[in-house]
């Protein structure tokens, strides 16, 4: 027994006849009796009283016909979830997060518009570092997670998506902080505040090479346990910084922040995937936050990459 005689079953019951049921299912009347004689074999019940009138269900058939309009509706349920998850329409997204990615509105405004659009699909958010959220796809514990290149494992494939302006953190009390911008070289002699190198080595070096690039060699503070971290820790005097321009957001009582005058760091972030294929999830997901993505040549705007 399998789908199709459940069906036959279902479609005589409903038409009352044989023939007409054949005409429905668009096959001859004899193979019809012929499935239907072998399913009554097979469940030892006679299913059909059978007249020049028609046909019409036994009272074993009328609880046997219930039955199986159940399990009909319930593989097309199947069908259309199964379905649905290969469209990226049912299912889950799972989204990794560098440190501090979530300030930048383009996120959440993607992740906003996503669930809009596929409203079954369950969206959860995990944040960490870059080298734990590589770790983590490679595991299958999150389908996607936005990054600061490189990646430590080469199967992690990145597909740039902005570039990052950055802009300088002072505390109030420092000799700077009433000034609209600021050069690098600005803070050539304050110790600088910088996450460890390992959670995020491209954004590490590019504040580096534009230090050097600008006529002077950083004097390292203490390191943050993140790129976030680092704002309190200058609001408690402890060093400057450099930062996202999205972190202003953070508004840390003691802290004010200044555009960057000239050559500027800037990190690029990107989408990382475990392996080349993405589900029709990752897919939409990345679609919408590239349209989100503002093109802008505003020096504090993000970059949208091709």
């Amino acid at each position: 027994m399998d789908l199709r005689h459940l069906r036959y079953l279902v479609t005589i019951a409903e038409c009352g006849s044989f023939t007409r049921a054949s005409e429905q299912l668009h096959m001859a009347q004899p193979p019809l009796s012929q499935q239907i004689h072998r399913l009554e074999d097979e469940l030892g019940v006679r299913l059909f009283d059978r007249s020049r009138q028609g046909a019409s269900l036994t009272a074993a058939g009328r609880l046997l016909a219930d039955r199986a309009r159940a399990i009909l509706a319930l593989s097309e349920e199947f069908r259309s979830f199964a379905r649905g998850l290969a469209d990226g329409y049912e299912g889950s997204l799972r989204i990794g997060m560098a440190g501090g990615v979530t300030l930048l509105p383009l996120i959440p405004a993607a992740i906003q518009t996503f669930r809009q659009a596929r409203p079954d699909v369950m969206v959860t958010l995990e944040e960490s570092n870059t080298p734990a959220l590589c770790a983590a796809l490679r595991n299958g514990q999150v389908d996607v997670a936005i990054v600061r290149p490189p990646a430590p494992d080469p199967q992690i494939v990145l597909r740039p998506l902005m570039d990052e302006p950055t802009m300088i953190a002072l505390p109030f009390s420092h000799r700077l902080a009433g000034a609209s911008g600021l050069q690098l070289r600005d803070i050539a002699e304050d110790p600088l505040i910088l996450f460890e190198r390992h959670l995020g080595p491209g954004f590490y070096d590019t504040i580096i090479s534009a230090c050097l690039e600008a006529g002077f060699s950083p004097h390292l503070g203490q390191h943050a346990p993140q790129v976030a971290a680092t704002i309190p820790m200058v609001a408690a005097g402890m060093g400057v910084t450099i930062v996202p321009a999205y972190l202003s957001q953070i508004h840390a009582p003691g802290v004010s922040f200044h555009p960057i005058i000239g050559p500027m760091p800037r990190a690029t972030i990107a989408m990382a995937l475990a392996g080349t294929r993405a589900t029709q999830a990752v897919e939409a997901f990345e679609s919408i936050l590239k349209k989100l993505c503002l093109d802008s040549n505003a020096p504090h705007e993000p970059i949208c990459l091709p």
